[in-house]
């Protein structure tokens, strides 16, 4: 063998057991450091749970929240790095009903791994819940706007928690009293804002159809151009028949959302506006996600609180 394969082949073993030095350093760095804390290490999928946890916990724990302002649970993929977040988790809170479907299959092996992984909607029943196919087995994921449900879901959670950590248990506690109250100076104001909507103008049309659960907690009529889920495809028929509805029933607003393009709310508009009727109001609302963290609306009840206001400012 001359020399200079030699040094060829050097090199390349030199560069393949530094690579598997450096994974292997980078997997027991992380193990160690998981180890020395000893804060419960939580991690969420949306950014509605995220908050949640965030406002029942405080600085009292390590939590990691999966998906971030905007992002779409309908939609999400895990990373890399959600696989090792995860792998190192004490609990796991996801929405549950399908709503982070591509999501489910690891949350089923992390089960397996004995890692406490929570559906959220297992704290409600199913007459808390709106049945899709009227079979009780297929239900609305967006659970969290019916602020009852999130009560109770609170609650839950809280429980879960307390269950893993019983000396915080006070702390833990009092921290959810004080959540609860403030869902009720929520509830109160919502209460106050949405009634002054005359009849004839309760109708929210949204982007897709994330807001049964709000509807039905204010009696408001709710009409998502796309589905329940947002990878399903809307055509043609779908914006004509959504745009003779909002002439015929005078309409004044249509909503965007953040976490959802725009592109077919923009073709429904225009397919209102040629049939010689203009929306005179409009606004975006935050629906499968919060928004920027540092924001009133990167908070459950800041986001909750600005969908109320721009609902009732644009169809007094």
């Amino acid at each position: 063998m001359n020399g200079k394969r030699v040094t060829t082949l050097f090199l390349t073993v030199s560069v393949s057991i530094l690579l598997i030095f450096s994974v292997k350093c980078r997997y027991d760095i992380a193990d160690k450091s998981q180890k020395e804390s000893n804060l419960l290490k939580i991690v969420t999928t949306t950014t509605m749970l995220t908050d949640l946890v965030y406002q029942l916990c405080g600085d009292s724990v390590e939590l990691t929240g999966l998906m971030g302002a905007g992002v779409d649970p309908h939609l999400y993929k895990p990373t890399e790095g959600d696989v090792f977040k995860i792998f190192y988790a004490d609990i796991i809170f996801y929405n549950g009903l399908r709503l982070e479907g591509r999501l489910d299959d690891l949350f089923a092996k992390m089960k397996l791994r004995g890692i406490n992984t929570i559906a959220v909607a297992d704290a409600l029943s199913a007459n808390d819940l709106i049945s899709l196919d009227n079979t009780n087995t297929n239900f609305d994921p967006h659970i969290w706007f019916s602020i009852n449900n999130w009560k109770s879901i609170a609650w839950f959670v809280s429980q879960v928690i307390i269950e893993s950590d019983k000396k915080n248990e006070y702390y833990y506690l009092q921290r959810l009293h004080n959540y609860l109250q403030q869902l009720d100076s929520l509830d109160k104001y919502n209460r106050e804002k949405l009634s002054d909507i005359p009849l004839s103008r309760r109708v929210l049309i949204t982007a897709h159809d994330a807001f049964g659960y709000f509807g039905k907690e204010w009696d408001i009529e709710v009409i998502g151009l796309q589905g329940i889920n947002t990878v399903s495809e809307i055509g043609a028929r779908d914006v004509r028949r959504l745009a003779d509805f909002i002439v015929k029933r005078q309409i004044p607003a249509i909503f965007t959302e953040t976490s959802v393009s725009d592109r077919n709310i923009r073709a429904l508009r225009e397919a209102v506006r040629s049939r010689d009727f203009e929306v005179t109001a409009d606004g975006t609302l935050f629906s499968d996600a919060l928004g920027a963290p540092g924001s009133i609306e990167g908070t459950y009840i800041g986001m909750y609180r600005h969908n109320v206001t721009t609902i009732w400012q644009a169809l007094k």
